[in-house]
């Protein structure tokens, strides 16, 4: 009988996301792929996983799921969640046996804003160009979850590793340090170190498209000019016409004509899918950002 995931609840968004499909941005399709790369990595490695296998990526909690046609291993990485199996806490971060019938939750999280569900053989659904991610800008790839969805658990392999638990660090701070290396329109403000003396608010209406920043808006040093559309990358820092940034993610849109004022670094890229509405965000220069002469037109 082949082993499977019954889902009972989705809680507010709950996504099947490998790390994505890359190299097809001259198709207009972006990357897309787990928010949180690293906890995504993370769950699959504690249950002898390749990188690239599918995981459920769970937005703020309230999820369930009932295991159908056999036992399972899983994991469950991220934002603590203090998941559940028939209602008995086990830790995060940590390989878990799940029967026949019995039932995985996650809560809401203390901290943190996405959890990951690995199964040990990865979730399996139907690839779409590529990759089982769903880019919810692009509407591609398996649809978001809904209960009463079925998801069906594929082969196992590889060994288990050997520690069964991974020492993490705990998602607790309220303001989020990032590195920004300067980006290649920065000119384009009169003052671009605004961004980095700022204390920014994130907004409600961050996903996983952009994250979007309410704080000191930049002045535009050219506010009638209009920018070609030029290719854009997960992690870089777009100014709107209002001053204020948006910080695209992994389901950002390939083009852009709003100017790139920075890049954040690979490195913090991950640090943004757990940060939640209402936290503030600091960034910092990563390197020196060199100053345009002072009538440069470009």
């Amino acid at each position: 009988m082949t082993t499977s995931l019954e889902i009972l609840h989705t809680g507010p968004l709950a996504l099947v996301e490998d790390l994505g499909r890359a190299g097809l941005a001259h198709l207009g399709v972006s990357t897309s792929g787990a928010a949180d790369r690293r906890s995504h990595k993370l769950a699959n490695r504690l249950l002898a996983n390749p990188d690239d296998r599918a995981t459920i990526e769970v937005a703020f909690g309230g999820f369930s799921a009932r295991v159908c046609g056999g036992d399972v291993d899983i994991a469950v990485t991220g934002a603590d969640t203090d998941p559940q199996v028939d209602g008995v806490t086990f830790g995060t971060n940590s390989i878990q046996r799940v029967r026949r019938g019995q039932v995985v939750s996650l809560g809401t999280p203390r901290s943190g804003l996405r959890s990951y569900l690995a199964v040990r053989g990865g979730i399996e659904v139907a690839p779409v160009l590529g990759s089982r991610s769903y880019d919810v800008m692009g509407e591609i790839g398996p649809a978001p979850l809904r209960d009463g969805d079925v998801v069906r658990i594929g082969e196992r392999t590889g060994h288990y590793p050997e520690i069964d638990q991974a020492p993490v660090a705990t998602i607790t701070d309220d303001v989020v340090e990032l590195r920004v290396t300067p980006g290649p329109r920065d000119d384009w403000f009169v003052d671009p170190d605004i961004m980095v003396r700022t204390n920014w608010l994130v907004s409600n209406r961050s996903d996983r498209v952009g994250m979007r920043l309410v704080g000191m808006p930049l002045e535009y040093r050219w506010p009638e000019r209009q920018l070609p559309a030029e290719g854009t990358d997960r992690g870089a820092i777009q100014i709107l016409p209002n001053g204020f940034p948006i910080i695209l993610g992994p389901d950002h849109p390939v083009t852009g004509a709003y100017p790139v004022i920075g890049v954040v670094v690979d490195d913090d890229i991950d640090t943004l899918a757990q940060v939640r509405p209402g936290q503030t965000v600091r960034m910092h220069w990563s390197r020196p950002r060199q100053h345009p002469a002072p009538h440069s037109t470009w």
